[in-house]
C-alpha cells in the first residue's frame, strides 16, 4: 500500500471518529430532563438540543447568587418549570451567536464594533423577551383578578371555606396565569402545606403589588379570624379601580406618544406638500 493512500485512509479515519465523538457528546449533552417540565418556549425549541449542550458545558460558571437570581426570574415569568437558570443562560448564549452569524452573513465585510453590537443585542435578547413576557403575564392576572374574587366571594358569603371557594372560582373562571397559580396553591393546600404558606408562596413567585395585597389582606384575615367576604369584595372593587385608572392612564399618555411620529413623519411630509406649489410658483416667476 502507498504512504499517500496509507495517510488518506488514517485521515478519513480520524475524522470519522471525531465526528463521530462529536456527535455522542451532542447527544449525551443535548439531552434534558422533560418527564416533569412544561414545553420551553418557542424560541427555545427550535435549537433545543444545542441549548442544552451549552446549558450542560457553560452552566456552571454561573454563580450560586446569579442563578438564584435567574430562578426568580423565571418563576415571575411563569417559566420555572420550562427553563432552568442555566438553560436560560444558554439560550442567551446561543442567541449571541446566531446573532453574530446571522448579522455577519448578510452583512458581509463587518467591523468588529458592529460584531461586537450583534452579539451585545443577541445576549440581551432572551431578557428582553422575558421582561415582555411577565408584563404581558401580570396584564393578563390583572385582568381576571376581578372576576376570581367576585366568584371567590360569592361562595364564601354561600358558606364555602377560602379552599373551597378558590376551587369554585377556578372551575367558573377562563383559563390563565392567574387560574395556573391558584391552582398550584391548592395543590400545595391538598398536599399537606399551611394555607398561609402557600398564599405566601404565591406572592413570593409573582412578586405583582395588586397579588401581594391580597395575599397580605387574606393572610391577615385568616391569622385574626375575621370574615374574608368583605375583604375579598374590598380587594375585589380595588382591582377593578386600578384597572380602569390603568386604562385612563394609557389614554392619556397617547397624545404625549403620538407626538414623536407626528414631528418626524407626518408634519415633514404635510409641510412639503404644502410648500411644493408655493416654491414652483417662486421658481417659475424667477424669484
Amino acid at each position: 500500500m502507498s504512504t499517500p493512500l496509507l495517510i488518506s485512509l488514517m485521515l478519513g479515519a480520524a475524522l470519522a471518529l471525531a465526528a463521530f465523538s462529536v456527535w455522542r457528546l451532542y447527544q449525551e449533552l443535548g439531552k434534558a430532563e422533560t418527564i416533569y417540565r412544561d414545553r420551553p418556549p418557542p424560541g427555545f425549541r427550535l435549537l433545543w438540543p444545542v441549548i442544552n449542550v451549552f446549558a450542560n458545558t457553560f452552566g456552571p460558571l454561573l454563580s450560586a447568587a446569579r442563578e438564584a437570581a435567574l430562578l426568580a426570574r423565571l418563576r415571575k415569568g411563569g417559566q420555572e418549570y420550562a427553563l432552568t437558570p442555566r438553560q436560560f443562560f444558554a439560550g442567551k448564549l446561543v442567541s449571541m451567536l446566531v446573532a453574530s452569524s446571522v448579522v455577519w452573513l448578510l452583512a458581509g465585510e463587518l467591523s468588529l464594533l458592529g460584531l461586537l453590537l450583534a452579539a451585545t443585542l443577541g445576549f440581551m435578547y432572551p431578557d428582553i423577551w422575558l421582561n415582555d413576557h411577565t408584563k404581558a403575564r401580570n396584564l393578563a392576572i390583572l385582568k381576571a383578578m376581578p372576576f376570581f374574587l367576585d366568584i371567590v366571594t360569592l361562595s364564601i358569603e354561600a358558606g364555602m371555606n377560602l379552599t373551597g371557594g378558590m376551587q369554585k372560582a377556578v372551575e367558573r373562571t377562563k383559563p390563565g396565569p392567574l387560574m395556573l397559580e391558584i391552582n398550584r396553591v391548592l395543590r400545595d393546600v391538598r398536599a399537606g402545606k399551611p394555607r398561609v404558606e402557600a398564599l405566601r408562596d404565591l406572592a413570593d413567585r409573582l412578586d405583582f403589588a395588586p397579588v401581594s395585597s391580597l395575599v397580605s389582606a387574606l393572610v391577615q384575615g385568616e391569622l385574626m379570624g375575621s370574615s374574608l367576604g368583605p375583604v375579598l369584595r374590598a380587594q375585589s372593587d380595588q382591582r377593578r379601580t386600578e384597572r380602569f385608572q390603568r386604562a385612563e392612564k394609557l389614554a392619556m399618555e397617547a397624545p404625549v406618544k403620538m407626538l414623536g411620529p407626528l414631528i418626524m413623519f407626518i408634519f415633514p411630509c404635510t409641510f412639503i406638500v404644502l410648500g411644493f406649489p408655493i416654491v414652483m410658483k417662486f421658481m417659475a416667476s424667477g424669484l
